[in-house]
Parts: C-alpha cells; structure tokens; sequence
C-alpha cells in the first residue's frame, strides 16, 4: 500500500505540475500575441512537433517495455512451477527410503518461495524467506545427490539432476527479472517532457479568449495516467496491476504435492 500510494501521489503531483506549467505558458503567449500577434506561431509548429514526437516515443518505450516484463514475470511462474512439479516428480526414481524427507522438502521449499513474494512489501521479511528457501535448495540437492549415487540409480540421477538444476536455475532468474527497470533517468526525461509538452501546449492556447480547462485537464490527466500505469506494471506486486494472481499456478501445484 505504502508503493501504491506514492505512485498515485507522483502522478497527482505531475497532473498539478502540467496544469500550472499549462497556465504559464498560456500568459507566456498571451504576452506574446500582445507584442506580435502575426509572428506568435512562427516557428512553434516545427518545435511542437519535435517535443511531442520525442514525448510521444518515450511514451511508447516505457509502456512498452513495461508490458513486456510484466508478461516475462508471469511467463516466468508458470516456467518455476512446471521446474518445481517436474523435479518432484522425478523423485519416484530415488530409492523408496529415501522420498519422504525429500518430498517434505520440496513441500517446505515450495512454501518459503510462495512466503517470499507474499513478504514483498516487507523487503527484510521478504530477503529472510528468500535466504531461508536457498538454503533448502542446497539441501535437496545435497540429499537428492547423496541418494542417486550407485550404479543402480545412474539413470535417475540423468534424469533428477537436471531438473532440480532447473528449479533453482529458475529462482535466480526471476530474483533477477525482478530488479529489471529502466534506468532512473528515462522517468526523469519522460516527466521533464511531459512537462515542456504542457509548457508548448499552453502556449499554443494563448489566442483563445476564454481558457479551455476540458482541454487542459484532458491533458493532464491523460500523461499523468499513462505516467502512472508504466510505473505500477513495472512493480507488478506493490500497486494496482498484479501478477498475484498466478502465483495460483504455483499453489496448485503445492497442493499435488500433499
């Protein structure tokens, strides 16, 4: 919630922000439609159209960009759960003595992965179940390598080993698909855009007599709305847009394991 209230109060500050940098750069052109009235759009065209081009760009870059790892974080559980149920299933090739501990394992295991993304919010409870589900993964694998040793269990070990590979492989790709966001400076850029966006758009309503607050407001809302669906698709667990909802894969998959 904490996440989810900044963002809306970084947007509401840049819809304010438009709205007054509209309304100075309306009086900016009003000045100057006092001083030359013939000359106040000579040039704007070209420039409005650079900046809006730019602005319209990054626009499409960030939003872009967000959507595409919000699919690879989703792609990404279904791709965990499949590693998670394929290497426990392969545990029926290990001597029957030694399944349960294992399978007991995997229960826990699987567990502290789904308390981990469920901590988030919470960065240091979350770090401590991430440490915690590592530490289980060492002791799998330590077991599961202790039990396919022998000549008689070499095929199960072809055939374990790689998937528990795989599982854990998995965990360090999303930890890092996770941390994947654009450099700090293209939100920067994106708002000093918007921002001169407004500065021109107000300046082009400087010969209308009465303000146009539907167009004003229309936008201001517009950016700061677009502003802010990049920034929650970037951090899919903190604000409205979600990919809660398929950690639901990774539950079902708990479940066959009782």
């Amino acid at each position: 919630m904490n996440y989810t209230l900044g963002a809306v109060f970084l947007a509401l500050c840049l819809f304010a922000g438009m709205v007054v940098i509209l309304e100075v750069g309306r009086r900016i052109g009003i000045r100057r439609v006092a001083v030359d009235a013939e000359g106040v759009r000579e040039g704007a065209g070209a420039v409005e159209a650079a900046v809006f081009g730019l602005l319209g760009l990054l626009l499409a870059f960030t939003f872009s960009g967000a959507a595409a790892r919000f699919n690879t974080r989703r792609v990404q559980i279904v791709e965990e759960a499949n590693a998670v149920g394929t290497a426990y299933l392969r545990l029926d090739l290990l001597p029957a003595a030694e399944q349960p501990p294992l399978r007991d394992l995997f229960r826990s295991y699987l567990d502290s992965r789904l308390a981990a993304y469920r901590k988030l919010s919470d960065t240091e409870a979350a770090m401590k179940e991430l440490n915690h589900s590592i530490q289980l993964q060492k002791e799998i694998w330590t077991r599961a390598v202790a039990a396919s040793e022998g000549q008689d269990y070499h095929s199960a070990r072809m055939l374990l080993i790689p998937a528990l590979n795989q599982m854990i492989d998995i965990t360090t790709t999303r930890t890092a698909a996770r941390k994947m966001h654009p450099p700090v400076i293209i939100f920067v850029m994106l708002a000093v855009l918007s921002l001169v966006g407004s500065l021109l758009a107000g300046y082009g309503m400087a010969r209308a007599k009465t303000r146009g607050w539907f167009h004003i407001f229309g936008y201001a809302i517009i950016m700061a709305a677009a502003v802010y669906v990049i920034l929650d698709l970037e951090f899919p667990r903190a604000g409205f847009i979600r990919v809660d909802s398929f950690d639901q894969v990774l539950v079902e998959t708990r479940k066959s394991m009782d």
